[in-house]
């Protein structure tokens, strides 16, 4: 059932890819008059058709203006460096502690806490639940599977050179969509029932493998999977995307070797509906995008 009292939800990051889509998926069950969208620059977020205020997760001030009036809040997970994330989210539940907000739905990640480079911002994001789950508000968390869509957005590099290379080895890994995404989250934020509940927002979990394979089908491309080091994978990362960047990647890959993403998915509990396959996903994307 959905919530009655919920009036005004506010969305966080609004004009980033996951925002926008919660949005998006948020209009046509409550309109676009009870929607506000919070962005760093708010001129970013104009196309989505909703009110828009100021939001910068560096500041509390912005906040405490930005969710004034707001039932609920849909907080994005920051993309600064760990040590200033827990900082940055705890500005948003402070603000909405001040302002009366009565719930709040953050979108945290799977991935292990311990054990590899991507652990520092998987322990970042259990501390912004725990401190959520201790604001006194109403709460719903998801945990994110990785997104399909990057290995779409590096498909011609892929066609270059020929192969999918990674750490990943055999290890599965239970891609999801922002679009999938984007409407799980609108559910937990209008739905009662998911008040207290943390749920893995994932699809069906499949090899690099497998990933090469379904490609190739949508794209008629000849992909396969090369398994290299993590230790080679981390130096090719952060020489393409610097120190911090490509130590985070190679950190997701290598969880994804040791079973971090092969996790139950909680999908159609909050969907009602299964998680789109692999193929349906990257189909998904191609219309969208030929759509804009």
């Amino acid at each position: 059932m959905y919530t009655k009292s919920i009036m005004k939800i506010a969305v966080t990051s609004a004009s980033g890819k996951l925002g926008a889509s919660i949005v998006k998926h948020l209009i046509p069950l409550i309109g676009k008059n009870n929607i506000i969208a919070i962005a760093r620059t708010p001129q970013k977020a104009e196309h989505l058709g909703v009110a828009i205020r100021k939001g910068d997760y560096n500041s509390r001030e912005d906040f405490d203006t930005a969710l004034k009036g707001i039932d609920a809040v849909l907080l994005v997970s920051g993309m600064d460096a760990p040590d200033k994330r827990i900082v940055q989210h705890r500005n948003v539940i402070e603000a909405a502690k001040l302002n009366g907000v009565k719930k709040i739905v953050y979108t945290s990640i799977v991935g292990a806490e311990k054990g590899n480079a991507f652990s520092p911002i998987v322990q970042t994001n259990r501390q912004t639940e725990k401190d959520i789950q201790n604001s006194g508000l109403e709460w719903s968390i998801g945990r994110n599977g990785i997104y399909i869509e990057p290995d779409i957005e590096y498909l011609d590099t892929y066609i270059k050179e020929g192969e999918i290379r990674n750490c990943a080895a055999e290890g599965k890994c239970t891609y999801t969509s922002r679009e999938e995404l984007g409407y799980a989250y609108a559910k937990m934020l209008i739905e009662e029932k998911h008040n207290g509940k943390i749920y893995n927002l994932v699809g069906n979990a499949i090899t690099q493998g497998e990933l090469a394979d379904y490609l190739n089908i949508v794209f008629g491309t000849h992909l396969i999977f090369n398994n290299v080091s993590v230790e080679a994978y981390k130096k090719e990362r952060t020489a393409a995307l610097g120190d911090f960047m490509g130590t985070v990647i190679a950190g997701i890959y290598e969880g994804i070797k040791e079973g971090a993403n092969a996790v139950t998915s909680d999908f159609e509990i909050v969907a009602g509906r299964p998680h789109k396959s692999t193929v349906e996903m990257i189909k998904a994307y191609i219309n969208f995008a030929n759509s804009i």
